[in-house]
C-alpha cells in the first residue's frame, strides 16, 4: 500500500514514477489536526500476469472532510499504463472542470450542485480520455481502463462509472448489514449499450466457447472482443459505441448506511454484493479490504480451477467507526 501526504499538484505522481497498484492520499492544510484515515484498500495480482488494476482513496478533497476514491481495470497490451495515468490524474481533473463550472465552496455542498458535478464528470472523464490518447510510444488502440470514482462531499456521494467495476453500500437494515449497488456493470450485453453500440456498426456478440461473455467487434473483422462497453483508450472502437462518458449518479447518506465498497470485476465475478458487505461487516476495518481480496481469491480456486484468475482491487469508505462485536451482528438475508 502506498501512501503520500502532500498538497495537490496536476497529478498525485507523474506517470513513470507512480506508487503501487493502492495509494492512500491524503491533502495538507484541509484540517488543522490532520485526517484520520477512514477507509481500506488492497490489491492483488491475479495469474494473467502484471496486475493492471489500480485503487485510490484520496482524503481532503475538493473541501473539508471530503474524500476521492476509485478504482481502475486495466486491460490489453498497455492496460496497467493506462489505468495508473488515470489513477494519478483523474481527481485533479475533476476538480478543475468543477472550478471551470462554478465557484467552489470548500465548505458545503448543496444537493441542487448535482447537475454542476454530473458536467464536471463527463468533462473530467472527456480530457482524461484525451490525454491517454496523447501518451507518447503507448498504443492505445486495444488497451484501456474501465473506472468507478466516488466523490463524497458532506453527506452526498457522487459516483462516476465507467464500465463494469461497481460500486456498493453496506446499509443497516432490519435482518443485518445489507448490500445496495450504486451502479450498473455497463457491458455490452446490457441492452441499452449494445443498442448504441449497433447504432455505430459495432457488433455485438460472445464466442462459441464462452457463450455467457457478450463481447464488442469491429464492423468487419473479429476484434478485439471487447468485454465492457464504455472505457478510457480502445481507441479502435471509439467510432463503434465504445464511449468514455460515465454514467453519473447521486446518493444522499442515511445513518443507516455504514460503508461503501468499490472494487474491480475480479471480486464481482466470483462472490455477491452480500457476500463481500458481509466480510466487510465481520473484519476490522484496516483489513476489510484486503480480507474481501482474500475471500474472492479462494472463491476462484474453488469456482474457477481451471481458469486464470483475474486481478482484484477493492476499497472500503467508512462512514462511521466499526467497533462492533461481529459476533453478535446479524448476517445479511
Amino acid at each position: 500500500m502506498g501512501t503520500c501526504i502532500s498538497t495537490a499538484s496536476s497529478g498525485i505522481y507523474d506517470i513513470e514514477h507512480g506508487p503501487e497498484n493502492v495509494v492512500y492520499y491524503q491533502e495538507t492544510g484541509k484540517t488543522g489536526d490532520g485526517i484520520d484515515r477512514n477507509g481500506s484498500l488492497h490489491s492483488q495480482q491475479g495469474s494473467k500476469g502484471l496486475n493492471q488494476d489500480c485503487g485510490i482513496i484520496y482524503q481532503g478533497y475538493g473541501m473539508e472532510h471530503g474524500t476521492f476514491c476509485g478504482v481502475f481495470d486495466g486491460h490489453g497490451a498497455n492496460g496497467h499504463v493506462v489505468s495508473k495515468l488515470v489513477r494519478n490524474r483523474l481527481p485533479s481533473l475533476l476538480l478543475n472542470q468543477m472550478n471551470n463550472i462554478m465557484k467552489y465552496d470548500t465548505t458545503s455542498y448543496d444537493k441542487k450542485d448535482f447537475e454542476k458535478w454530473k458536467e464536471a464528470c463527463v468533462s473530467a472523464f472527456r480530457v482524461m480520455d484525451k490525454e491517454v490518447k496523447l501518451l507518447e510510444n503507448v498504443d492505445c488502440a486495444c488497451s484501456g481502463t474501465t473506472a468507478v470514482t466516488v466523490t463524497k462531499q458532506g453527506d452526498d456521494l457522487l459516483i462516476a462509472n465507467l464500465g463494469d467495476s461497481r460500486a456498493v453500500l453496506g446499509k443497516m437494515g432490519k435482518n443485518g448489514i445489507q448490500a445496495v449497488q450504486l451502479t450498473t456493470d455497463l457491458k455490452p450485453c446490457v441492452p441499452l449499450e449494445a443498442e448504441r453500440i449497433r447504432a455505430c456498426n459495432g457488433r455485438v456478440l460472445a464466442l462459441k466457447d464462452e457463450s455467457h461473455v457478450q463481447r464488442v467487434w469491429l464492423p468487419h473483422e473479429d476484434s478485439p472482443g471487447l468485454a465492457m462497453s464504455r472505457a478510457f483508450g480502445d481507441f479502435m472502437l471509439k467510432n463503434h459505441g465504445v464511449i468514455s462518458t460515465p454514467e453519473v449518479t447521486c446518493h444522499r447518506l442515511t445513518f443507516s448506511d455504514q460503508f461503501l465498497v468499490l472494487a474491480t470485476d475480479g471480486v464481482w465475478d466470483v462472490l455477491s454484493n452480500n457476500e463481500v458487505v458481509s466480510i466487510i461487516w465481520a473484519a476490522k476495518s484496516e483489513d476489510a479490504a484486503k480480507a474481501v481480496v482474500d475471500a474472492a481469491t479462494a472463491a476462484w480456486e474453488h469456482k474457477y480451477p481451471t481458469s486464470r484468475r483475474d486481478d482484484c482491487t477493492v476499497i472500503c469508505l467508512f462512514f462511521h467507526s466499526l467497533h462492533h462485536n461481529t459476533e453478535s451482528q446479524t448476517q445479511p438475508s
